[in-house]
């Protein structure tokens, strides 16, 4: 169990750290060279040092640890240590870029196809993060707070609290940056609520089968998931059989499709996504 429980605590920090790889890719070689304000840290970092004499990097840290402040006492430990650790490598990140890649210019030279870059791959990496209950901290951090007080979906909750701060850039943007910013700001929040959607899916699967008990220890026992069994009748033979209703994730499906086929090519599948679990299943109980 502690293996187990190890290896959990692992792979949690590797995604910590791919999604804030991408996320400060998406910054650098996206946003900044196109003059792009988005609502995230950076994008009110990108602001004050307009107005502060300090680097993007510094200024990027120095936010973080306010917010995270906020992180820990409002969301709790678990949340604030992962965001620490996101909140430390956003700056290391675009600090080895500045290093390695000074004065970088645009990629494409247009600033509509860097924003749309950008969102996706930003919008990936935050949501790897809080897939893993952490986020790039900042902004992120009052996204959280704002989704945890009012359930307003993450992506919308991110795009809120984003367009405030873009919208406070006309201080030193002109009026076409801060729309530009604006628009950029909402798409984000609809990518961060897809990829969340993506990652988080499941599948509804209900079976009818000759082999419907073979298939029902297989569910229980194999996959460790539980199962519903009901009563159905076909109107076409008017034949009772028991219909099998479960939720699994995408490798525990593929996995029951295989032995389906296996045991019986015959049986009558049908399948339909689910965005969202709550209960016992999270237990596999």
């Amino acid at each position: 169990m502690k293996n187990t429980a190890g290896k959990c605590v692992i792979k949690d920090y590797l995604i910590i750290v791919a999604g804030m790889a991408a996320g400060s890719v998406g910054i650098y070689f996206f946003l900044i060279p196109s003059g792009i304000i988005m609502g995230s840290i950076t994008g009110l970092a990108m602001i004050l040092v307009k107005i502060l004499p300090t680097s993007l990097s510094m200024m990027t840290l120095i936010l973080n640890v306010v917010c995270l402040i906020v992180g820990f006492v409002v969301l709790g430990k678990e949340f604030g240590t992962k965001t620490v650790l996101a909140s430390v490598l956003a700056p290391v990140f675009l600090y080895i870029f500045e290093e390695v890649f000074p004065n970088h210019n645009s990629f494409t030279g247009e600033i509509m196809l860097d924003g749309l870059i950008a969102i996706l791959i930003i919008g990936a990496g935050q949501a790897l993060l809080f897939c893993v209950n952490a986020s790039s901290g900042g902004m992120d951090i009052l996204a959280k707070v704002l989704n945890k007080y009012t359930h307003l979906e993450l992506g919308k909750a991110v795009a809120v609290i984003g367009m405030v701060i873009v919208g406070s850039s006309v201080l030193v943007y002109d009026i076409r940056t801060v729309i530009i910013g604006l628009f950029f700001t909402y798409c984000s929040g609809l990518v961060v609520n897809e990829f969340l959607n993506g990652f988080s899916r499941k599948k509804r699967v209900c079976i009818i089968s000759e082999k419907s008990k073979e298939l029902k220890d297989y569910i229980l026992y194999e996959i460790n998931r539980g199962v519903t069994v009901y009563d159905v009748v076909g109107a076409y033979q008017n034949k009772s059989r028991k219909e099998l209703v479960t939720i699994l994730n995408q490798n525990e499906y593929v996995l029951l499709m295989q032995r389906i086929y296996e045991v019986d090519e015959r049986a009558f599948v049908t399948v339909s996504s689910v965005s969202e679990v709550a209960g016992s299943w999270n237990g596999k109980g």
